[in-house]
């Protein structure tokens, strides 16, 4: 689809700064990639430097930002506004087929909603349902009694509802310690807007259910313990672990490789860190980093003394021989009372 500079900015909310607002634009490109006729954006200040070499015709940029080489279409959120941009301008991705394709099976008992399309490979388990609008691709499955909400996408290699990792260690016949395997007998609820990148994996819950809350999205490879919920519109990173049974509120956000332990609680609009390890409960509105993960201001002072550790030592080191140096020469005489004793 091709659009005028003026009608694009109508149509992503941005104000044009410089630049003629008929010309042609047809596509959306990176600021290192972009050609004549195609739009870029800027949302990290650590690129505006690109401005000056960028042969993009207009840069998406937030209002506070200026160039005297290249049109910007200023708003007040560029990424959003970008991501307007390709809709509008390269459409979403089209599918090959409609509705179920025949190397799919959906079991008779399961449900799959109008407009859902599912791709080879894909297993929809008895009593499972799948709401409409949802895209679930190749080889993902769909264990018996989950639950699928609206518009959700399941990237491929996804798994939802298998067995949560449950055991209770007993004495075995011999009297050596077994771990005796607990029967998940619950589901997977994944409620409306959700999308899940490939190869992520959703425990049942033992009893009851394991949730994703709506509007959340997974990044790939992100393991969900049994019985946790996940509330509404969280933002999670690859290789997330969420271990069986806790809490996550909403708009919480965790990045890369973070760890959660399981029974605990992580309050709303809470941001963690990449490679952060949580293991107690954390108050809403919080930023956390570390492993354990701390309050962020108070690990950026914990991290920087670890570079300093290496000249500690060694200043302790050295104050610890003069300590000794000094004990030995007043070793001996003066080590009694000096008083009189006449």
């Amino acid at each position: 689809m091709t659009l005028t500079l003026k009608q694009l900015a109508s149509e992503i909310g941005a104000e044009i700064a410089g630049g003629d607002p008929n010309l042609a634009i047809s596509a959306v490109n990176t600021l290192e990639d972009a050609q004549s006729g195609q739009v870029s954006f800027l949302s990290n200040a650590k690129y505006v430097r690109l401005l000056e070499t960028t042969q993009a015709s207009a840069v998406i940029v937030a209002p506070g930002v200026a160039s005297k080489r290249v049109a910007l279409l200023k708003a007040t959120n560029p990424y959003y506004a970008f991501a307007r941009a390709v809709m509008m301008l390269h459409g979403y991705r089209r599918h090959p087929h409609a509705g179920i394709h025949p190397a799919a099976h959906v079991d008779p008992t399961a449900s799959v909603g109008q407009a859902t399309v599912l791709y080879p490979g894909v297993y929809v388990g008895p009593r499972a349902r799948v709401g409409r609008d949802c895209i679930l691709y190749p080889n993902v499955v769909v264990y018996d009694d989950c639950v699928i909400g609206d518009r959700v996408i399941l990237h491929a290699n996804c798994s939802i509802g298998h067995d949560g990792f449950g055991h209770a260690t007993h004495n075995g016949p011999d009297g050596a310690a077994v771990h005796y395997k607990i029967p998940q007998v619950g589901n997977v609820v994944i409620e409306d807007d959700v999308e899940l990148g490939a190869g992520c994996a959703i425990d049942r819950a033992t009893l009851g259910s394991t949730v994703i809350g709506k509007g959340t999205k997974f990044s790939d490879l992100i393991s969900i313990g049994h019985g946790a919920r996940i509330g509404p519109h969280g933002l999670l990173v690859g290789q997330v672990g969420i271990a069986g049974s806790a809490k996550i509120g909403h708009h919480v956000k965790l990045a890369g490789q973070v760890g959660v332990a399981g029974h605990l609680e992580i309050g709303d609009n809470v941001t963690v860190g990449a490679q952060s390890g949580v293991i107690n409960d954390v108050p809403d509105q919080s930023t956390l980093i570390g492993s354990p993960a701390m309050p962020a201001a108070h690990a950026r002072r914990v991290y920087a003394i670890f570079s300093q550790l290496p000249d500690l030592l060694d200043r302790i080191k050295r104050l610890e021989q003069r300590v000794e140096e000094l004990a030995s020469k007043g070793g001996g005489e003066g080590d009694g009372d000096s008083r009189d004793t006449a």
